[in-house]
Protein backbone atom coordinates (compact mmCIF):
# COMPACT_ATOMS: atom_id res chain seq x y z
CA UNK A 1 0.00 0.00 0.00
CA UNK A 2 2.74 2.36 0.98
CA UNK A 3 4.58 1.63 -2.42
CA UNK A 4 1.71 2.14 -4.02
CA UNK A 5 0.68 5.85 -2.45
CA UNK A 6 4.22 6.75 -3.02
CA UNK A 7 4.22 5.89 -6.92
CA UNK A 8 0.56 7.37 -7.35
CA UNK A 9 0.62 10.70 -5.45
CA UNK A 10 -2.47 12.28 -4.83
CA UNK A 11 -3.98 10.07 -7.52
CA UNK A 12 -3.47 7.07 -4.65
CA UNK A 13 -7.45 7.61 -3.52
CA UNK A 14 -8.20 6.05 -7.35
CA UNK A 15 -5.31 3.76 -8.13
CA UNK A 16 -4.38 2.20 -4.76
CA UNK A 17 -8.46 0.86 -3.88
CA UNK A 18 -7.48 -2.74 -3.89
CA UNK A 19 -3.92 -2.11 -1.65
CA UNK A 20 -5.73 -0.45 0.67
CA UNK A 21 -8.51 -2.86 1.05
CA UNK A 22 -5.92 -5.37 1.32
CA UNK A 23 -4.42 -4.10 4.03
CA UNK A 24 -7.28 -2.92 6.01
CA UNK A 25 -8.10 -7.07 6.03
CA UNK A 26 -4.67 -7.43 6.88
CA UNK A 27 -5.30 -4.68 10.35
CA UNK A 28 -8.80 -6.06 11.16
CA UNK A 29 -7.11 -9.88 11.06
CA UNK A 30 -4.51 -8.57 13.73
CA UNK A 31 -6.60 -6.12 15.60
CA UNK A 32 -9.27 -8.92 16.21
CA UNK A 33 -6.58 -11.13 17.28
CA UNK A 34 -6.98 -11.70 21.25
CA UNK A 35 -3.29 -12.78 21.73
CA UNK A 36 -1.86 -9.38 19.69
CA UNK A 37 -4.23 -7.80 22.04
CA UNK A 38 -2.69 -9.09 25.00
CA UNK A 39 0.89 -8.71 23.58
CA UNK A 40 -0.01 -4.83 23.36
CA UNK A 41 -1.80 -3.93 26.03
CA UNK A 42 1.57 -5.72 28.28
CA UNK A 43 3.70 -3.55 26.55
CA UNK A 44 1.88 -0.79 27.01
CA UNK A 45 1.44 -1.29 30.88
CA UNK A 46 5.16 -1.75 30.97
CA UNK A 47 5.93 1.36 29.68
CA UNK A 48 3.61 3.09 31.37
CA UNK A 49 5.11 1.55 34.78
CA UNK A 50 8.82 2.53 33.57
CA UNK A 51 7.54 5.87 33.10
CA UNK A 52 5.74 6.50 36.08
CA UNK A 53 8.93 5.05 37.92
CA UNK A 54 12.05 7.22 36.29
CA UNK A 55 9.25 10.47 34.98
CA UNK A 56 11.45 9.86 31.67
CA UNK A 57 9.56 9.52 28.33
CA UNK A 58 11.35 6.74 26.22
CA UNK A 59 11.82 7.70 22.75
CA UNK A 60 8.77 5.88 20.37
CA UNK A 61 9.95 2.86 18.27
CA UNK A 62 10.44 2.89 14.79
CA UNK A 63 9.28 0.85 12.89
CA UNK A 64 10.14 -1.22 9.31
CA UNK A 65 8.84 0.36 6.17
CA UNK A 66 7.10 -1.96 3.80
CA UNK A 67 8.84 -0.37 0.58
Amino acid sequence: FTKCCQQSGFLMVVKCRQQNSELKTCLVGHYSDPLFYEECKAEYLKQREEYRATGIKKKKQKFASNV
